[in-house]
């Protein structure tokens, strides 16, 4: 039997993760199966659990990767700015999210579920995708907001990853949702990603002539 490499294992992983992200642009968490991802891919189904056990485990991959993508955004506004302002900072925070809707609509599923179920080897390598985010946030904070002394900037991440997780179902609303909004008489304002962020970092990073306004 031929040897596979690592780089063919990552290769194939992936090929599922692509597949999954496929799905998740027009179907939901619960109608995506291993049987649908299969569908898409170059092998079997029964050769999905050769890389994923479990349809948690793939959508924890997608997770990773998307956090990897986020880290890649955050490591150039740290490394590509001497300096910025606290709006210029809030301004660039909010853009590098805006882009990333996918992590975001991530971010407002159940969680709890997709780390239970997948294994520990992989729930690993998440936490520490997610580890780098929040170790790249801190540094953007010391580097661009020296007057933040330590205190203030655990209360700014542990706002602000929570806050983020609210982000997706207070921006992508249906016409469905709209409509009962309206028929409840709920005078409900819609805003954009960019704005909804923008508006929370202003606040964390109390940019003075924002605040006064």
């Amino acid at each position: 039997m031929r040897k596979v490499t690592p780089e063919q294992i990552a290769q194939k992983r992936e090929e599922i993760i692509n597949a999954c992200e496929q799905l998740y642009q027009t179907m939901s968490f619960r109608e995506i199966t291993l049987k649908e991802i299969g569908s898409i891919t170059s092998f079997s189904r029964p050769t999905i659990y050769n890389y994923f056990e479990t349809k948690e485990e793939i959508f924890l991959g997608l997770f990773q990767r998307e956090y990897d993508r986020w880290n890649e955004e955050l490591a150039a506004i740290l490394d590509g700015n001497e300096r910025l302002s606290k709006k210029e900072l809030a301004e660039r925070l909010a853009n590098s999210l805006a882009g990333r809707g996918q992590l975001l609509k991530l971010l407002s599923m159940n969680n709890y579920d997709m780390e239970a179920n997948s294994r520990q080897e992989l729930l690993n390598r998440f936490k520490q995708s997610y580890g780098q985010s929040l170790k790249l946030m801190r540094l953007l904070l010391e580097k661009f907001c020296p007057d933040m002394n330590a205190t203030d900037i655990q209360n700014f991440i542990y706002t602000f990853y929570p806050f983020m997780f609210g982000i997706y179902p207070y921006t992508a609303v249906t016409e469905k949702q709209k409509v009962a909004m309206k028929e409840a008489g709920i005078d409900y304002v819609y805003q954009s990603v960019y704005e909804l962020t923008y508006g929370c970092l202003i606040r964390l990073l109390a940019v003075r002539e924002h605040l006064e306004k």
